[in-house]
């Protein structure tokens, strides 16, 4: 695209740049990934096989859809995680306490839209970076899921609750999480894509001076993003007890760190600005399939966090480098 104080503006279609796309790049691996993982075991390529393998990504994956929305506009929320634990807990002591399942549910969803309002308001109200800020209510909000349930673990939920992250639609063999997964990516891949929030976050990660003085209320949608972030990650957290049947206070503690690794493989740029619906989908599909592969093969926990963790540092290299290729061919 190119920009135009700090708005964006289409490019003819062009055949080369559209076949070398990231996307396509993503596709082809996600086609080796299975192709390795059917030769491990052949229950992998069936139905079931590869549709309860969602049940391991589905709350990274819907963490990953805001996240990219948040790194787009060129800030960052290092508080998913904690925000996550915060409101399952508060979820789980309400429920615990006599509260109707799903009106401690509201509640909450309301924690976490109240934390990530908080985040937004004083990023803009101190005009700091949101790197400081968040990782300050990183331990805010993991404290206070501390301390209302100690080291505590909730339990004992009803079906009901437990059906929305263990349960199948109907009779059939597709998840309920997977379905608001996908529900959520859609929804979000037509704000980002298809309207005018979409092109102002986009030009927002471009240029955020320019976008002030071209009338852009570039405050409003920071701030509109981290509460939504807020609440988003809240149903995560929800989706995740639901999925395991207990609540503890270190809930999400490796999710923020997943997260960015998946938004930054799909094509997102950390620098802002860049980046699509789509490409996280696929992301999040390729690092399910590389998690499911290895724990097939029996690979521990820690081996797979090293293995991610590798996957991030190269991911956050290929532009540095990218950049310096192009940048010596243009100086030959």
């Amino acid at each position: 695209m190119n920009r135009v104080n700090g708005l964006s503006e289409r490019r003819p279609f062009s055949a080369r740049s559209f076949f070398i796309r990231w996307e396509w790049i993503l596709i082809f691996l996600i086609i080796v990934v299975t192709i390795i993982n059917s030769n491990i075991t052949p229950h992998f390529f069936t139905p079931r096989g590869l549709f309860d393998m969602t049940f391991n990504f589905v709350e990274k994956g819907i963490g990953a859809l805001i996240m990219s929305l948040i790194i787009i506009i060129g800030q960052i929320d290092l508080s998913v995680g904690s925000n996550m634990a915060m409101s399952a807990v508060v979820m789980s002591v309400s429920y615990q306490m006599g509260l109707n399942i799903w009106l401690a549910m509201l509640a909450g969803l309301v924690v976490g839209a109240l934390g990530g309002l908080f985040n937004g308001f004083i990023i803009m109200r101190l005009k700091l970076h949101s790197i400081i800020i968040t990782l300050g209510t990183y331990s805010l909000y993991r404290g206070i899921a501390y301390v209302i349930l100690g080291d505590k673990a909730v339990t004992g939920f009803s079906q009901k609750f437990m059906y929305i992250g263990q349960g199948y639609i109907a009779n059939s063999l597709v998840p309920v999480e997977l379905v608001i997964f996908i529900v959520l990516a859609v929804i979000f891949g037509i704000i980002l894509h298809k309207t005018k929030f979409g092109r102002y976050m986009y030009a927002i990660g471009n240029n955020e001076l320019a976008c002030r003085y071209s009338g852009v209320p570039v405050d409003r949608v920071i701030i509109s993003l981290y509460t939504t972030s807020g609440f988003i990650c809240a149903l995560a957290g929800m989706l995740f007890v639901s999925r395991v049947s207990v609540c503890r206070p270190n809930l999400g503690e490796a999710f923020l760190f997943e997260v960015v690794t998946i938004v930054l493989l799909g094509g997102v740029s950390i620098y802002g600005g860049e980046g699509t619906i789509i490409g996280v989908v696929l992301s999040i599909l390729l690092i399910g399939l590389i998690r499911y592969g290895m724990l097939l093969l029996n690979v521990s926990a820690p081996l797979i966090s090293v293995f991610i963790g590798f996957l991030l540092i190269i991911v956050i290299l290929i532009p540095k480098l990218v950049k310096y290729i192009t940048r010596e061919q243009k100086g030959r």
